[in-house]
């Protein structure tokens, strides 16, 4: 059964994006890049929050701060992505 805590955040998330949007639609404002969470980044890399958070850390992922939170702008979670995949068939 899922955490139904994940489910909240999961619908908060696509809302909150939905309602940049709409912003950016009436304001005309260059549209802002696609932000993942450090959660997302885990469920889609195959790894833990933890790992996400230490290659933050490291470097090896640029993140931001918005407010208490932490996003990963769709370009930098695309090419850390193929990052992890190529690390993945490294190992032996």
């Amino acid at each position: 059964m899922s955490n139904p805590f994940e489910t909240l955040e999961s619908r908060l998330n696509r809302i909150e994006n939905i309602l940049l949007d709409l912003q950016e639609s009436t304001h005309q404002k260059p549209k802002r890049p696609k932000m993942y969470s450090i959660k997302e980044m885990a469920k889609y890399s195959g790894a833990s929050e933890n790992t996400v958070r230490n290659w933050i850390n490291e470097g090896k992922v640029k993140a931001k701060r918005i407010g208490g939170r932490i996003f990963i702008e769709e370009e930098e979670f695309q090419k850390a992505l193929s990052e992890v995949k190529s690390l993945k068939y490294q190992r032996a």
